[in-house]
């Protein structure tokens, strides 16, 4: 089992409980949808969410397209037992697996999945975890795979800058400056994707998130 020290569990150092009632304070039902209609999920698809927390994104997806198979990967034992308790509760089907995002192909096999979503995960890592999670998730996406990132992104406006530093108090700075600063387009191009963009910006009490897509090539 990954030690807990090598993860940044979810709200940080906050209590777990507590997670879902914070993340209620971000916009989370728009955010959310727009990150499941960034995905667009299809009948027959393989959709994997990388870091899945305690399971919201994973349940709407399912929801959404019954059809589909939806694999939440989280690290944390905990989260994933709220996820499981979540999917039951709306009757939703999704499989929760544990594993890091950085082993993603190895937990669930290169050229695996349609399309990869990811939320509120990357700006709590350090930029060389950045890097390992969305090459793993390149080889575990098929050719012509999609990826939907919904992340903090560049904090544009000295309102949203300041927002922000709810998230550094919690998350720390030095692993959550890199993505208000922009950095995420280029990780996503180095690691291999093609048609990088940032497709929508939502400010929110904690800062702006920004929705990012992107494909592997082929298909």
């Amino acid at each position: 089992m990954t030690p807990t020290d090598a993860f940044t569990p979810a709200a940080g150092r906050l209590a777990l409980g507590l997670y879902d009632p914070i993340v209620s304070l971000t916009r989370e039902r728009l955010w959310r949808s727009l990150a499941a209609m960034h995905a667009a999920p299809r009948p027959g698809d393989v959709i994997v969410d990388v870091g899945c927390g305690t399971g919201s994104l994973a349940v709407l997806l399912g929801r959404a397209e019954p059809r589909a198979t939806v694999i939440g990967v989280d690290p944390d034992p905990a989260v994933l037992r709220l996820a499981r308790r979540k999917a039951a509760a709306a009757g939703a089907t999704a499989d929760f697996r544990t594993g890091m995002g950085d082993a993603v192909d190895d937990l669930l096999g290169p050229e695996s999945a349609d399309t990869v979503v990811s939320s509120l995960v990357l700006h709590q890592c350090p930029v060389p975890m950045k890097r390992a999670i969305l090459a793993a998730v390149h080889r575990t996406l098929r050719p012509g795979g999609k990826l939907v990132i919904a992340d903090y992104g560049r904090q544009r406006t000295p309102a949203m800058r300041l927002a922000f530093r709810i998230v550094q108090f919690v998350d720390g700075k030095q692993d959550t400056q890199p993505n208000a600063d922009g950095i995420l387009p280029r990780l996503i191009a180095e690691a291999g994707f093609e048609e990088v963009r940032e497709v929508e910006s939502v400010a929110t009490v904690t800062g702006s998130l920004s929705f990012y897509t992107a494909r592997r090539s082929g298909g």
